[in-house]
């Protein structure tokens, strides 16, 4: 009997720091859910998105949440349709319930940032339709301290404005990014604690790939010529940008029902607002205009292209922008549909 039991405690995985870590992430998150809801895991099969997948399978049921799990096929690797199928496997052997796997068709990304930012857009789609269909309170992504310094350092060295460098959100919508303060560490090592074996993404040791290069090169080099605590340093970065991005954000959301005059062909702003507050809030009255009406993300060249008519105006003629024309009439900066 004895040996029986203590077989039995061989076979059932240690509570390790890592695993500890993990959990207590997965927890604080489902904190704030409702009872009895579904909660899914985007799961890849990799040691970030198992060792989620791992604690939310173990916590979910103890906070009154049912827990399931949706693995995108991006079908971009020979042999994927394997990988996501050994993930789904895991995934119901870890208790998770349900167990979709997705395949996609990866189209040429529509913000032009090559196949890492077209997989991106797959998969998202893919996730945002899987949570509707299941009706999840919230699907919760693997990403890591690590992951949030990288896309940081990228935004930097793109020269990208506040939304790149506040990086990702810890809470998106219905994204739920438990581990943004946690290391890459211990989720490999979670993994490893529980006997989990997760997969190993080819692209991720290619150094075709720029976040590759980041990751292998540039962020060791950074670490040992700098600082050790560079990593943690550039997310912290990340969450102070935010703060302030968060906070203009609303205040502009706010203006805009007072400035934002709307007609049947479109809407329009005073130009001699654009011309006496900052260009921090400009740039983004005009970006919110553009996205809330039509659907339209400016990049930086185009907003500021807009500004000018109320900043720089000398009788210039109208700015084009996919499916929006933005000219001066008088007092007031006007976005009508394209013809």
């Amino acid at each position: 009997m004895h040996s029986q039991r203590r077989q039995d405690g061989d076979r059932r995985p240690r509570l390790t720091p890592a695993v500890a870590d993990v959990r207590r992430a997965v927890r604080e998150t489902l904190a704030a859910l409702s009872p009895d809801s579904l909660v899914l895991v985007a799961l890849s099969g990799g040691p970030d998105s198992l060792a989620l997948a791992a604690a939310t399978a173990f916590e979910a049921p103890r906070a009154g949440l049912r827990a399931g799990a949706v693995i995108v096929d991006h079908q971009l690797q020979d042999g994927s349709r394997a990988v996501a199928d050994r993930a789904a496997e895991q995934a119901r052997a870890l208790g998770l319930d349900p167990v979709e796997v997705v395949r996609v068709d990866v189209a040429p990304s529509s913000a032009g940032g090559g196949p890492e930012a077209a997989a991106r857009d797959a998969r998202y789609a893919a996730l945002d339709a899987a949570a509707r269909r299941l009706t999840a309170s919230a699907v919760l992504l693997g990403h890591t301290v690590d992951d949030q310094a990288e896309t940081v350092l990228l935004g930097l060295a793109r020269g990208s404005g506040a939304v790149s460098l506040s990086g990702m959100a810890v809470v998106n919508g219905v994204y739920r990014r438990p581990f943004l303060g946690l290391r890459r560490a211990s989720t490999v090592q979670a993994c490893r604690d529980q006997g989990l074996e997760p997969w190993s993404d080819p692209h991720n040791l290619d150094p075709a790939y720029t976040r590759v290069r980041v990751r292998d090169r540039v962020l060791p080099l950074l670490e040992a010529e700098l600082d050790p605590g560079v990593v943690e340093a550039l997310a912290r970065t990340a969450e102070l940008v935010r703060d302030d991005a968060d906070a203009l954000d609303r205040m502009v959301v706010e203006v805009a029902e007072e400035l934002v005059d709307l007609d049947d062909g479109g809407c329009s702003v005073p130009a001699a607002w654009l011309v006496a507050n900052p260009r921090a809030l400009g740039s983004r009255l005009v970006r919110l205009v553009a996205r809330v009406e039509f659907g339209l993300t400016l990049s930086r060249e185009q907003t500021v292209e807009v500004l000018r008519l109320a900043t720089d105006w000398h009788g210039q003629g109208a700015v084009h922008l996919r499916g929006v024309r933005v000219r001066r009439a008088g007092t007031r900066i006007v976005f009508t549909a394209a013809e």
